[in-house]
Formats: structure tokens, C-alpha cells, sequence
């Protein structure tokens, strides 16, 4: 295997599980030392285990990205611990999900927040640093629900959107600069969560996707790595759908 990401650092927010941790072992095992912050405290311990047997450097730390000191310390010690910054990946997010009339202003404000107004202030934290490098590459994980809707996640599809709205402008104000930003755009992927849905509605859900299947963590890392390496450096305000035809 080429490990076209040797000597490179990536941030990754949210990373100590899920997508997030999919994202760190991927761009791990290209060779890329791996800094990620989440708020579990002891998934950030089994992440750094495992992420320690690809070889690469590994540093950990619990921080609230909604906060903009958390954000600040964060982007401080990785440099510290690794180094320049060269990727950014913006996965940290959460889901309170309600009917709009349903749905308390404090679930709002939650969701935008870490979803939204995190990735721009971890954004900002970077972006400053990879300015001094003049490189670097930010990948945005949006949503489905962020370019169609979705009843029920009024809060969540409204953060998606303005996390691609946030990609579009950052790749315009920093292009100057030889930084590239980018989204992704997951429909349904295999997770703890999906799998304890009951039989018929993921078969339900299953019957709207073209290629009839949902899609694996490892899918949306692909794409992630794509968009941060050297096969894409042509590209920059884009919105990459990984969603098995779902939405077109």
C-alpha cells in the first residue's frame, strides 16, 4: 500500500468513535499522524490504542469544539505534539431529533451549535495556522438531510446546509491561499444505530436506495481520503454525495 498521507498530520473532530474513528484508522493506515478531540473521555483512550498499532504518531484530547477555549487548546497541543496541520476533518455531530413543533429550543441550540458553529470555530483555529503553511485541505462532513430535508431533523438538516454554505464560502476565501475545502455528504451508513433498527424499517429505507444497501464507515473514509490527498488538488468548494443514488 502507497502511504500518500506519510508525514502529514489530520485533525479529526469527533474522531474517537463511529465515522469519526473510521476516518482516524483510514488515514492512519495511509500513514497520517492522527490528532482527534471528542467529548468520551474513555473512547479517546481505545481510540489511541488503537490507532497506535498503525505506527503514526497519535495524540487525544477531550474538548467541547462548541467551545471556542476548547477549540483554541486543542489546535495548540496538537502543533505542539505533531506539528504543522495539512488536514482538518469536521465530523463531530450530534442529532436531537423532533417534530419542529415539538422540538425545544435547547435541542435547537444544541445541534447548531456542535454541528454548525463548532466546525467554524475549530475552522477558524485551523485555517489561521494552514494560512502561515500556505497548504492545506478541510473536509466537511455534512448530510443528505443537509441538501434534501428531512421531517423530524429541522435542527440537523439546518446544520448540514449551513455547514455546506460554510464550505462553499471558506474554499472561496482561501483558494488564495493553496487551502482546499470540501464536503462530504452521507446518506444512511451502517452503524450501532442503524443496526438496532427494527428488520422491516431497514428494509423500508433499504428499498429507497438504488444500489440496496446502506453504506459501510469505510465508504465515507474513502471519499474523506480522496478529498484530502493529492488525487484531488483541483478540487474546492465541492459536495461529495455518498449515498447509494439516494439523492442525485
Amino acid at each position: 500500500m502507497m502511504k500518500n498521507l506519510e508525514n502529514k498530520n489530520t485533525i479529526i473532530t469527533g474522531g474517537a468513535q463511529g465515522i469519526g474513528l473510521a476516518f482516524a484508522e483510514m488515514f492512519a493506515e495511509y500513514g497520517s499522524n492522527i490528532s482527534i478531540c471528542d467529548i468520551n473521555k474513555d473512547a479517546l483512550k481505545s481510540a489511541k490504542k488503537t490507532l497506535e498499532k498503525y505506527g503514526v504518531k497519535v495524540f487525544v484530547k477531550k474538548a467541547d469544539i462548541s467551545n471556542s477555549e476548547d477549540c483554541n487548546a486543542f489546535v495548540k497541543e496538537t502543533i505542539e505534539n505533531l506539528g504543522k496541520i495539512d488536514v482538518l476533518i469536521n465530523n463531530a455531530g450530534v442529532t436531537r431529533d423532533n417534530l419542529t413543533v415539538r422540538m425545544s429550543e435547547a435541542d435547537w441550540d444544541l445541534v447548531i451549535n456542535i454541528n454548525l458553529k463548532g466546525a467554524f470555530l475549530i475552522s477558524k483555529v485551523v485555517l489561521t495556522h494552514m494560512m502561515k503553511n500556505r497548504s492545506g485541505s478541510v473536509v466537511n462532513v455534512a448530510s443528505i438531510a443537509g441538501q434534501a430535508g428531512n421531517a423530524g431533523q429541522a435542527n440537523y438538516s439546518a446544520s448540514k446546509s449551513g455547514l455546506i454554505g460554510l464550505t462553499k464560502s471558506l474554499a472561496r476565501e482561501f483558494a488564495g491561499r493553496n487551502i482546499r475545502v470540501n464536503a462530504i455528504a452521507p446518506g444512511f451508513v451502517r452503524t450501532a444505530m442503524t443496526e438496532k433498527l427494527p428488520q422491516d424499517v431497514q428494509d423500508k429505507i433499504l428499498a429507497t436506495i438504488p444500489l440496496k444497501r446502506f453504506a459501510e464507515p469505510q465508504d465515507i473514509a474513502k471519499a474523506a481520503l480522496f478529498l484530502a490527498g493529492e488525487q484531488s488538488t483541483y478540487i474546492t468548494g465541492q459536495v461529495l454525495g455518498i449515498n447509494g443514488g439516494l439523492y442525485i
